[in-house]
């Protein structure tokens, strides 16, 4: 299926050349983190008392690792920032955030300013879009939408204002696998600043920083916690661009909750194993879809149709749980009827939990650059960690549903 070798090294713990699993286990788990106990504690403050007005002066500037004030971080929020640092080879740090989209916009404002120009995937994730249409527009700062498999035609469209590229693969809602090696070599040539939601794969399936991403984003709330409780959002940075990246959450008061940190923590033990599972789940649902009357394609990275998936297998480590499939024919109500009478998944926003989830999916609106003709609706799909046979019967009711008339 695609998977490489795992020889990436962890920080923290005494776990650095373990295996993926042994790492995730120990990772970020200091003894001054755990005070002598198996998970770092919840540490709750906004002040932090001084022995004096000379220790006080001491901890400024606020740095990692120094209690300073609760804003800016508590063990309970180094012990995961350190774990997210090291699963992903050449990073120098890791800053926490209270949503995916808000570590997507706090990385964009690192690198941004007026009279810039950024460009960015026209397969993005719709509050990036829509961040990007907003408050980067009202800043000054232009987007420009690019093919999401342009590859080295990337070249033409930079221009002398262009300070950044933003990649998101496979991309939100139809999967286009981007070559990214080959984005990032041709950007840094340029001196390009480049970012990437990683939030699919994670770096346990893709280590962005190792590929020639400067900035890799994940939106926590997914497959790092894992139980679909908790809004959280990362930014892991090299050197070059970590300080500028805490600069400027630290301006724009960007902090997350030690509970969430704490849940966030207990989530990641069970990442691997737990994208194992959703990775065999979807695989097995995918290929049962290709094969009924009712699917005319299924968008799936690891599938061989799947746009890009030649990028995909050479630089991704496996899947995970999330793809699409589009519909033989049909319309919007016949759609309907075959998700809302889906008992085992879900009908919500989000993914990577442990339940299954089903969503219509319309990628029209967030689009510009490209434009694709479907067959019919598509219905995006998480496959969590129910039982794949019992998921294979409810969509083979729902399929029924969906070709019958109303």
């Amino acid at each position: 299926m695609g998977r490489r070798s795992d020889d990436a090294e962890g920080h923290g713990g005494g776990v650095s050349g373990k295996g993926r699993d042994t790492r995730l286990v120990g990772a970020g788990r200091r003894p001054e983190y755990t005070s002598g106990i198996v998970n770092p504690p919840v540490w709750r403050a906004s002040t932090v008392l001084f022995d004096s007005v000379a220790a006080m002066k001491a901890a400024n500037p606020p740095r990692e690792g120094t209690l300073h004030y609760g804003r800016n971080g508590t063990p309970t929020h180094w012990s995961l920032a350190e774990a997210l640092t090291g699963l992903e080879p050449g990073a120098a740090g890791t800053r926490l955030y209270p949503s995916g989209s808000a570590a997507v916009a706090a990385a964009l404002l690192s690198v941004l300013k007026a009279g810039d120009q950024l460009l960015m995937t026209d397969s993005a994730y719709g509050p990036t879009r829509f961040f990007c249409d907003t408050v980067l527009k009202r800043f000054g700062v232009e987007t420009v939408y690019y093919d999401p498999l342009i590859g080295s035609g990337i070249e033409a469209l930079i221009g002398p204002s262009t300070r950044a590229l933003f990649m998101e693969s496979p991309g939100s809602l139809t999967f286009e696998v981007q070559d990214v090696p080959g984005l990032c070599t041709a950007a840094k040539a340029r001196g390009l600043v480049t970012l990437m939601d990683n939030t699919w794969a994670t770096p346990l399936l893709f280590p962005a920083l190792a590929a020639g991403v400067d900035l890799s984003i994940l939106a926590c709330t997914k497959y790092v916690v894992g139980h679909s409780d908790v809004m959280m959002g990362s930014v892991t940075a090299t050197a070059d661009h970590l300080q500028r990246l805490d600069q400027t959450g630290r301006g724009l008061g960007q902090t997350a909750s030690p509970d969430d940190c704490f849940l966030a923590s207990r989530g990641l033990r069970t990442l691997g194993v737990r994208l194992r599972r959703h990775e065999e789940s979807a695989l097995k649902v995918a290929h049962w879809l290709k094969g009924r009357p009712e699917v005319a394609r299924v968008l799936h990275p690891a599938l061989p149709d799947c746009p890009g998936h030649e990028h995909w297998r050479r630089d991704f480590k496996g899947a995970s749980g999330l793809f699409s499939f589009v519909l033989n024919g049909g319309d919007e109500a016949a759609r309907a009827r075959l998700i809302d009478g889906l008992e085992l998944f879900g009908i919500g926003y989000s993914w990577g939990g442990f339940e299954s989830l089903a969503l219509p999916a319309d990628p029209g609106p967030l689009r510009s650059a490209t434009r694709s003709e479907w067959e019919g609706p598509i219905v995006r799909l998480h496959l969590g960690l129910e039982d794949p046979d019992d998921l294979i019967a409810d969509l083979a009711a729902g399929l029924e549903r969906f070709g019958a008339e109303p």
